[in-house]
């Protein structure tokens, strides 16, 4: 409160450095305030906070991702292999066990706000206990359990389930989450009331690491290794039952061990998914590679600590660890997701996607997906076609990207706006292009259409156009690109280019005729004879080989194309002849089948790479590339800074509105983290400790603005601990809680890690500042005085509350009609999150009620 003195003329003065809620905080205010006016002091304090938790929260991202590093570290360990060479073989072993993990780094890793709030308020406050960290503490507690399981419950798609897969870690999880706030409870109300003792703090703290021993032991089966008499036999190094190739009495979680997908799991199912998607008719190349994308992440198993990184760098416009899906091309994602023998049939030649989702959408494109022009014409015109929503105008960007033909050299560089007016429909761009009077070989460069993110338009397959310069007005050489080709027998096509060399000028055409070799026409593919016609300035045109696919072993295949005659005035080329070599690539990977034809084709080595340059191989290089591209820490400096300045890291394709704007709020954290070691560096340990350094700083400022806003409305610490501090400490996991709800096949990372977390705010965030502070006044003479009152009160409500969720989540696990802990019938799963939000409810209002003295239940002397 401000001092309000009289002098001797009776005149009042006023303390300018002893104002409304300026005192008794650890690092704020850092200017004197005297003259502000208290709202909008706390309009300013509350938008400080927020900022802060944005900053905490992309911190956080950077310190899940050393965990991550930390905890994959593996080791390499011999078991005994009579067929190998040397008579063992290696495996490879990860050092952290995933419960030991999960309960100690990650769980700290999600925990670390409210456990440094909680240390730092008694270490600032002379080592005396304050109401913000413990009331954060009991606060996250009951949002966690009860807001987020809501959520979880809900969101889930109806009619599915998800359960807890690792039953027997949930039920140690589930009893110490409610036992650590039964523990707090006896101790401040019971055993020593409103003091801790040494003992008490020691017994807290050293829980910590005994319920990760009790997890990890139950999580081994330590408890229950007899089975009828006899211990189950292992392997002697790798400790995997012998007999568990027999599933019929695994556990939930041994079965969502064996639905996880390893390496050659994805290898296989990206093969089968490329070659499915390469039937789509209207399905571009990189779309088909973001939805496979996102499936094999969907299918691969993550910890909570991944959703959670996920979610953070939603909610601050940063890359994405999941692929981002365009709206038009969702159908065939949720179409894929389906069980194979569920998905309807679909035919490539009837599939129609309708980019514009019924004429909701504008759908803007290239009226040609590559365009020749001469290079003395100087200029070349390209076509843009609006379809779809046209009764709205529509802007386009376009922009011109160098390919062997370079800006300023061979073509004017363009970079401008093209606006479609209401029931516009066709609009036309020029581009310049240099005449040097030397001659050189056709070159190209790339013409792209780009969208701004509120655009109500959407872009068609052919949203990128080739340009072609050559160098006369001639039909054109006629030929293959080269004499051989490779293709795989699983492609279901070949499709093997023709181009058009040395001029594109009129139409013209050429036929050509299949010839077998070892491969059979009409078995082992469909050819004969055809005719190939070329467009004006069209230069290069693909043959649609139809290959047959043969479910037995054998060896490879071949068949010759020749070119025959031409019309038009084109002439053939050289390679008017071309071998095409089906090769069997049933069970083996791409590097084999690459191997093969390096030796088979040697005298084309420079070629090898480009040997499956069909549209599944190409699917299949952008899927890899994507997946590569979703790690989640960088390995330099420079990597760090390129996607802390850029909206979605660099991707800003799929960058929507909402993305720039969370990136302009967070573009200063973002850069000032960037300067943290990444967390290659050291085995993740540097990026660990600086981290959680910073984390801890800005844990503190959280603290003073928290108490101070607090102040500045009539709140007091107790009441915004468990709202607000809360709320926005937890509001990463919230979002992560809600994704892996959805992509993961258990609930364990969603809920499962709920009770954990819980669990280890109280041993850790409660007991090390205990242990810390009773010692300190054990050593003065003096008792450690923590007052229960409203504490109290919130912890049993909490207690009470905590019991109740638990007992319910069990009973939907055993109910028949729901079978699940989360998700069910629609009308089950709305009541129980209704009956969940309400149980929040009820702790945030009566503990309230108990802090503004409106209701008075005696806690404690």
């Amino acid at each position: 409160m401000s001092a309000n003195i009289s002098d001797s003329d009776g005149l009042p003065q006023y303390d300018v450095y002893n104002y409304t809620c300026s005192q008794g905080y650890l690092l704020l205010p850092v200017i004197n305030e005297f003259t502000w006016a208290n709202n909008v002091r706390a309009f300013l304090y509350l938008l400080g906070l927020l900022w802060c938790f944005l900053g905490v929260a992309y911190v956080a991202d950077i310190f899940m991702a050393s965990i991550e590093r930390i905890t994959s570290k593996t080791k390499t360990v011999r078991i005994s292999d009579p067929e190998s060479e040397n008579g063992f073989k290696e495996l490879e072993l990860k050092v952290w066990n995933d419960t030991v993990a999960n309960l100690s780094l990650m769980a700290l890793g999600t925990s670390a706000p409210e456990i440094l709030l909680s240390v730092i308020e008694i270490v600032g406050n002379n080592m005396e206990s304050g109401a913000l960290g413990p009331g954060t503490i009991v606060g996250s507690a009951a949002f966690n359990l009860l807001f987020i399981s809501a959520i979880c419950i809900y969101t889930i798609p109806d009619g599915e389930i998800r359960r807890i897969a690792s039953v027997k870690v949930f039920g140690v999880t589930a009893f110490t989450c409610v036992f650590a706030y039964v523990w707090m409870a006896i101790v401040l109300l019971a055993i020593s009331p409103n003091v801790v003792e040494i003992w008490e703090a020691v017994i807290t703290f050293v829980s910590f690491p005994l319920l990760i021993i009790i997890a990890y032991s139950a999580d081994k089966n330590f408890f229950i290794q007899k089975i009828r008499g006899k211990r189950q036999r292992t392997h002697d190094v790798v400790g995997i039952p012998m007999d568990a190739e027999n599933s019929q009495n695994k556990t939930d979680g041994e079965i969502a061990k064996l639905h996880s997908l390893n390496d050659k799991d994805i290898s296989d199912e990206m093969t089968r998914l490329a070659r499915e998607l390469g039937r789509e008719e209207d399905l571009p190349p990189e779309e088909a590679a973001n939805i496979i994308s996102r499936h094999i992440a969907a299918e691969t198993p993550h910890n909570h600590g991944w959703y959670r990184m996920n979610a953070i760098r939603d909610m601050t416009g940063g890359k994405k660890l999941v692929p981002q899906i365009m709206d038009t091309f969702q159908d065939v994602y949720n179409r894929i997701q389906k069980p194979e023998d569920e998905r309807p049939e679909t035919d490539k030649f009837s599939v129609k996607i309708d980019h514009s989702e019924g004429g909701k959408h504008a759908v803007v494109q290239f009226t040609a997906a590559s365009v020749a022009v001469m290079e003395n014409e100087g200029k070349v015109r390209l076509g843009i076609k609006r379809t779809g929503l046209m009764n709205i105008p529509v802007k386009v960007r376009v922009e011109t990207i160098n390919g062997t033909a370079m800006a300023g050299e061979d073509y004017k560089a363009f970079d401008g706006i093209i606006e479609f007016k209401k029931n516009e429909a066709l609009r036309e761009v020029y581009i310049e292009i240099v005449d040097d009077f030397e001659w050189e070989p056709d070159e190209f460069f790339f013409v792209k259409l780009k969208l701004d993110p509120d655009s109500n338009c959407v872009l068609g397959p052919s949203s990128i156009c080739e340009v072609t310069i050559i160098n006369d007005d001639e039909p054109g050489i006629i030929a293959f690109s080269k004499p051989s080709y490779v293709v795989k027998e699983t492609g279901l096509k070949a499709l093997i280019p023709v181009v058009r060399l040395n001029g594109a000028d009129g139409h013209v055409s050429v036929k050509w005729q299949t010839k077998d070799i070892t491969a059979v026409e009409g078995k082992d593919y469909s050819g004969r004879e055809g005719e190939l016609v070329f467009d004006n300035q069209e230069t290069t045109k693909n043959l649609n080989i139809t290959l047959f696919e043969s479910n037995k072993e054998e060896r490879d295949e071949s068949f010759q194309i020749e070119l025959t005659e031409t019309t038009g005035g084109a002439t053939l080329g050289k390679i008017s002849k071309t071998v095409v070599t089906i090769v069997n690539d049933e069970g083996k990977s791409d590097f084999e089948i690459l191997f093969k034809v390096y030796y088979k084709f040697s005298f084309y080595p420079h070629q090898c790479h480009t040997e499956f340059n069909g549209l599944v191989s190409r699917i299949l290089n952008m899927t890899k590339a994507n997946l590569e591209a979703l790690e989640l820490h960088k390995t330099t400096y420079i990597q760090q800074f390129v996607e802390a300045m850029n909206v979605n890291g660099g991707n800003v394709a799929q960058a929507t509105f909402v993305d720039y704007i969370l990136h302009f709020c967070s573009f200063f954290w973002k850069v000032l983290f960037a300067f943290i070691p990444p967390a290659q560096y050291v085995g993740g340990w540097p990026a660990f400790c600086i981290s959680l350094s910073v984390i801890g700083f800005l844990t503190a400022i959280i603290g003073d603005l928290a108490s101070i806003f607090g102040c500045l409305i009539g709140l007091e610490d107790s009441i915004t601990a468990i709202t607000l501090v809360a709320m926005g400490t937890s509001m990463p996991d919230t979002f992560a809680s809600k994704t892996a709800a959805i992509m993961e096949k258990t609930a364990d990372s969603s809920v499962g890690n709920v009770n954990g977390s819980n669990s280890v705010n109280v041993f850790l965030g409660l007991g090390l500042p205990w242990l810390i502070a009773s010692i300190y006044h054990g050593i003065k003479g003096d008792p450690f005085v923590v007052y229960a009152g409203d504490l109290g009160f919130s912890v049993i409500i909490y207690s009470i509350t905590a019991v109740i969720a638990i007992i319910t989540l069990v009973a939907r696990r055993l109910t028949p009609s729901i079978g699940g802990e989360l998700g069910g019938p629609k009308v089950s799963k709305i009541l129980c999150s209704i009956f969940f939000l309400i149980l929040w409810a009820l702790y945030v209002i009566l503990s309230a009620l108990q802090t503004k003295g409106y209701i008075k239940v005696n806690i404690g002397a």
